[in-house]
């Protein structure tokens, strides 16, 4: 939606939005606007302000592109604003944090694992597995480790460290015996 005598522009993001819809006059002057008033006295009448508090309010509401003045229609409020400002705000920055790793096995990790430490297990014994592989990388082979060191390694992970240490044996990725551990499988880079 173009206001007359105006070259289109990119639209204000979420923050510009809430930081103009803040102040009560701009948000009366706006909500007049989305029930129907078209016209500059027609918002003053359903807000009870004044024409020069209505002017300025609309004044800056139409500099960030969130009223227009529509030939033909009068004044509206331009929702296409609005939902461009939502869509940039939820969009997300691409995660680098698994970006070595396969799709497959970063689908799975992006799923589970967030700066390094494991949200929540999945239910899927295959995802799990692909995780319980990530955890293991902590591990160099041929190295044996107490179960105080396996519990420092895990602790990085995920707080329970005696159920981690119970999948990852019952899985195959460490072996103990002697009251030591050490890795015994998954994958090495």
């Amino acid at each position: 939606m173009a206001a007359r005598g105006s070259a289109p522009s990119a639209g204000p993001d979420a923050g510009t939005i809430v930081g103009l819809l803040a102040d009560d006059e701009r948000r009366r002057v706006a909500a007049a606007v989305v029930l129907g008033a078209t016209s500059l006295p027609a918002v003053a009448d359903a807000t009870g302000m004044s024409a020069d508090r209505v002017s300025r309010a609309l004044g800056r509401l139409a500099e960030a592109g969130l009223v227009a003045d529509v030939e033909g229609v009068g004044l509206a409020v331009d929702g296409a604003v609005f939902q461009q400002a939502a869509r940039a705000a939820r969009a997300r920055p691409p995660r680098t944090e698994h970006a070595d790793e396969t799709a497959e096995r970063r689908q799975v990790l992006d799923a589970f694992v967030h700066d390094g430490r494991i949200t929540s297990l999945p239910a899927s014994r295959s995802k799990r597995v692909v995780l319980l592989d990530w955890v293991a990388q902590a591990f160099e082979p041929g190295v044996r480790y107490s179960e105080r060191d396996v519990n420092e390694l895990l602790a990085v992970r995920h707080a329970d460290t005696a159920m981690l240490r119970r999948y990852l044996v019952d899985e195959g990725l460490l072996d103990r015996g002697g009251g030591e551990y050490w890795r015994s499988g998954g994958t090495v880079t």
